[in-house]
Formats: C-alpha cells, sequence, structure tokens
C-alpha cells in the first residue's frame, strides 16, 4: 500500500472551516456572507451549496436563502447539476459586484467533480489550525488562467490552486508558496511526472513574460507542490515523484477528504401510513392482494 504521508508538519487537517481574509483570495471572511460568499463562489468556477455552507460556516437553510437571493437580484443562477445539493455560480453583475474581472462560465459537466474536489480541499487546509494562525490564504486556478489571459502560443500547465504562506506568519514553512492539485482520476505516469517538474521549476508568477517563466538560478516559485489525491489517482503520483530523484522531497501527497465526493441522491422520506378508520359495524373490507399475502409494498410497486 503506496502511503499519503512523507512529513509529519504538512498541515493535514479534513475538517471544513471558514477562511482567514486575504487580499487576493475572494477569502469567505471578508465582510458579510453576501460579500464573503460571492467572491468564494466567483473564485471557485461554481459552488454546491453544501460547501458554501461550510465556507461561511453557516446552516444549510441559511446559504439557500442567501442564494436565492442572488438569483433574485441577477448575481448567480443556480440550478441541480450533479448529484448532492444545487450548484450556484456567478452570472456577470455578480461577478462585477465583487470585483471580480472574469468571464461569467456556467460550470462544465465533465468538470463538476473536479470543481467539488479542490473545493474541499479548500476548506481543508483553510480548517487546520496553522492555516488560521499564519493567516494563509488561497488564490484559485481562475485567478491564476485570468492573469495568463489568452496569450496565443503559450502552454504552461496551472495549478488547482496556490497556498501563500506570509512572511511574518509563525510557521516554519513562512514566506512559501506550494502549488495544489487536486487528483480525481489517474494520468499517465509520464504526463504526471512531466506536469510536476514544469510546477516545480518554475520560477515567474504567471501570467509574466515566458522569458521569465524558468530562470535558471532564481528562486523556485513553488517551495512545494501538494497532491491531494483519489485512491484510484495516488499510485500514479507516488510513482511519479519517486521519479524524480531528490526533487520529488519537494513533493507532498495527500489523501483527499471524504467530503470531495458527490453526496449520494437522497431518496424522499416516506410517508408515515395513514391509520385506516374501523369499517363500520356488520361490514368487513376485503383484503387487498398485499394484506392477503402480508407482504408491505412500496409506493409504485404492482402487487403479484
Amino acid at each position: 500500500m503506496v502511503s499519503a504521508d512523507r512529513t509529519s508538519e504538512l498541515p493535514a487537517g479534513l475538517a471544513a472551516g471558514p477562511e482567514a481574509a486575504s487580499p487576493d483570495a475572494g477569502s469567505p471572511d471578508a465582510g458579510s456572507p453576501d460579500a464573503a460568499g460571492l467572491a468564494f463562489v466567483g473564485e471557485m468556477y461554481g459552488v454546491q451549496l453544501d460547501q458554501l455552507a461550510m465556507a461561511l460556516d453557516i446552516v444549510p437553510r441559511r446559504v439557500a436563502t442567501l442564494a436565492a437571493r442572488w438569483r433574485t437580484a441577477g448575481q448567480a443562477e443556480i440550478a441541480r447539476l450533479s448529484p448532492g445539493d444545487r450548484w450556484v455560480w456567478l452570472t456577470k453583475r455578480g461577478l462585477a459586484d465583487c470585483g471580480l474581472r472574469y468571464a461569467p462560465v456556467t460550470p462544465g459537466l465533465a468538470r463538476l467533480a473536479h470543481l467539488r474536489a479542490v473545493t474541499a480541499v479548500r476548506l481543508a487546509l483553510a480548517g487546520t489550525r496553522q492555516y488560521a494562525d499564519a493567516q494563509a490564504y488561497w488564490r484559485s486556478e481562475r485567478r491564476l488562467r485570468a492573469r495568463i489571459g489568452g496569450r496565443i502560443g503559450l502552454r504552461e500547465h496551472v495549478p488547482d490552486g496556490e497556498l501563500h504562506w506570509p512572511d511574518n506568519s509563525v510557521v516554519p514553512w513562512a514566506g512559501e508558496c506550494w502549488a495544489i492539485e487536486a487528483e480525481l482520476t489517474p494520468k499517465t505516469l509520464a504526463r504526471t511526472t512531466a506536469v510536476m517538474r514544469e510546477v516545480l521549476a518554475r520560477t515567474g508568477d504567471y501570467g509574466c513574460p515566458a522569458a521569465d517563466v524558468r530562470v535558471p538560478g532564481q528562486p523556485a516559485r513553488h517551495a512545494r507542490a501538494v497532491y491531494v489525491c483519489s485512491a484510484a489517482a495516488l499510485p500514479v503520483v507516488a510513482r511519479a515523484r519517486d521519479a524524480l530523484g531528490s526533487l520529488g522531497a519537494r513533493i507532498e501527497i495527500r489523501n483527499l477528504p471524504p467530503e470531495a465526493e458527490f453526496a449520494p441522491r437522497q431518496p424522499p422520506p416516506r410517508q408515515p401510513a395513514s391509520r385506516a378508520s374501523p369499517p363500520p359495524a356488520g361490514k368487513v373490507s376485503p383484503p387487498t392482494a398485499s394484506r392477503a399475502s402480508g407482504r408491505l409494498y412500496r409506493p409504485g410497486e404492482s402487487a403479484p
């Protein structure tokens, strides 16, 4: 069995919680639930309501009311796109209202599982004591891609997010920037190894001139790359790390939190059987086929 743990110092908490405010992360603590929630959803492309409730630390009923208010105001759309809770994403107006200059998009069906996993990773990291004590902050994939823009001919890997630890934070890794990758499905070993090498070799910020992306002798942008993996993806990621030799010491591997998976659809609650009135005296109700056989039938199921 491949172990997902390489060092004990890396925060590995899986509890979700509110995030610390940051200047570059659309943090849920920045202001009212309205403003914080809009920014969080905008940075993550789209979010399921159960995860938004965890991010804002509010009850599900309240988050549903919040999302409905956004839709009424033209700031968001809501729909059931996958198993589990409904999804919410921002319209052009919603993005503008929280100062995010992104193009409005509906979350693609093929990406929903990945978006949920990335959000679960962000919430898990934000729930650690080290994150709160250091006032660390998340920089989303959407923000990184917006910095790159639509430059023709430029192909570079963009991580699922960056975790930034301020220089003055009281943790051993103060000042570091970590690339975060949520891995649901296994890629080829060659592809995984190539992405790891690219992420660890990068020196420039996303959106920098092409000549500054990798400059020999300059400090690496990402002190570490943290891979948070499903059981299916973990073996390939571990093999890719080992293939890097000494460079693999900068790769951390963790298990995806349980909240990364879609919640199963819940069947509608059964209605309690109504108590039948006794038949009038002298009359006997004729038994139905189900009563005669002594078997209980589900609604819609035919008796033999």
